[in-house]
């Protein structure tokens, strides 16, 4: 009897052993007492047939804008669909705000494997390969409809195989808004007006070269400095889309706005490639579901946005002047941009984007 017990508990200690916890995107062991077999596609709506025989995942996903903000929207929607659709086995935990880190920063730590997603803006992902600051050569396209059919296109498809290349996985896109632009100095009435300004910039070369064809000097700020930089005057002004000026409080910091609708920005759900390909088919095409859904929300959250946020500054006299310069010789100073930064694109970028100048 004591040989037969000491097996029994013996037995019990090692389903213990394996019936452990993961987290931080590390499968748990699934809790069937059958082996976990790959499942299919998932199905819609969350009724996944044989989901409890696939491992359990828990997904930490960052970003560096408030979460009252694009990305919070496109990240919430995602986080929501893939619980549903995988009955809970499938979890994202959202941190807004950089309080990972920094956009780049988070980029690295998805490259890395230490953080499982992030969204970034599709030109950040020019220190990953230059080919992404392409989508950010300035007055490119003129609205949503001609940058989704950029992004959704061949133009897309070649971003998506450079980012496989590069060990990501880009999941889906996602509209950041259109840039405008800000400053402490003068209002914005011409090219001229724009000489001499210190502009922040990322440390993005098109947009270092946009802003130096503009007659600007430039400094280099992470998002989570630039409040900081505006109050204390390291920089005089900056640009990025209606509402991320309104929502990160650079309305108190800032007296000029111009509506010059100098870029079309991006975002894109990021992961790490090895880590997408090394699940199984169901939770796979639950993320891919799951992604679209957020690149719908985001879409419809900017077409919005921009219009609302815009009446809310001049409801609201957040600006000395607010001005519309003509672009016209804006788009002449910085037509040079194209051509030495397209030198040395990949054919597929450069095709694409010729193909509507």
């Amino acid at each position: 009897m004591k040989k037969s017990l000491a097996l029994l508990l013996s037995a019990a200690m090692t389903v213990s052993l394996l019936a452990g916890c993961g987290g931080g995107g590390t499968p748990n062991a699934g809790i069937s007492s059958g082996a976990a077999a790959p499942g299919g596609a998932a199905s819609g709506g969350g009724s996944n047939a044989g989901s409890t025989d696939l491992p359990s995942y828990s997904f930490q996903l960052g970003f560096n804008t408030v979460e009252d903000s694009v990305r919070g929207e496109m990240a919430h929607v995602f986080a929501d669909y893939v619980e549903e659709a995988s009955n809970g086995r499938v979890t994202v935990e959202i941190f807004a705000n950089s309080s990972l880190g920094s956009e780049q920063e988070m980029v690295e730590m998805v490259k890395t494997g230490s953080l499982d997603f992030t969204i970034p803006g599709v030109t950040a992902l020019s220190n990953v390969d230059k080919n992404f600051g392409a989508y950010g050569l300035p007055f490119m396209v003129s609205n949503f409809d001609e940058a989704h059919a950029l992004l959704d296109g061949s133009f897309g498809d070649a971003l998506k195989d450079i980012a496989k290349n590069n060990g990501y996985k880009l999941l889906s896109w996602g509209d950041l808004g259109t840039v405008q632009i800000t400053n402490n100095v003068r209002p914005i009435n011409s090219l001229t007006d724009m000489k001499g300004l210190n502009m922040r910039c990322t440390n993005e070369e098109v947009s270092l070269k946009t802003m130096a064809a503009l007659g600007c000097a430039t400094t280099t700020l992470a998002f989570s400095e630039l409040y900081l930089g505006l109050s204390q005057g390291v920089v005089d002004g900056q640009f990025n889309p209606i509402d991320a000026i309104y929502q990160n409080s650079f309305t108190e910091v800032q007296d000029y706005l111009a509506i010059v609708n100098m870029y079309t920005y991006g975002i894109t759900l990021l992961m790490n490639d090895s880590k997408f390909e090394s699940m199984d088919a169901e939770t796979q095409q639950i993320l891919t579901d799951g992604a679209l859904k957020a690149q719908e929300a985001a879409r419809v959250y900017c077409a919005n946005a921009e219009n609302e946020y815009l009446q809310k500054v001049k409801d609201e006299g957040c600006f000395v002047e607010i001005t519309t310069p003509d672009t016209a010789e804006f788009k002449a100073a910085t037509a040079s941009v194209y051509d030495d930064f397209l030198a040395t694109c990949d054919s597929r970028v450069v095709e694409a984007i010729n193909a509507i100048r």
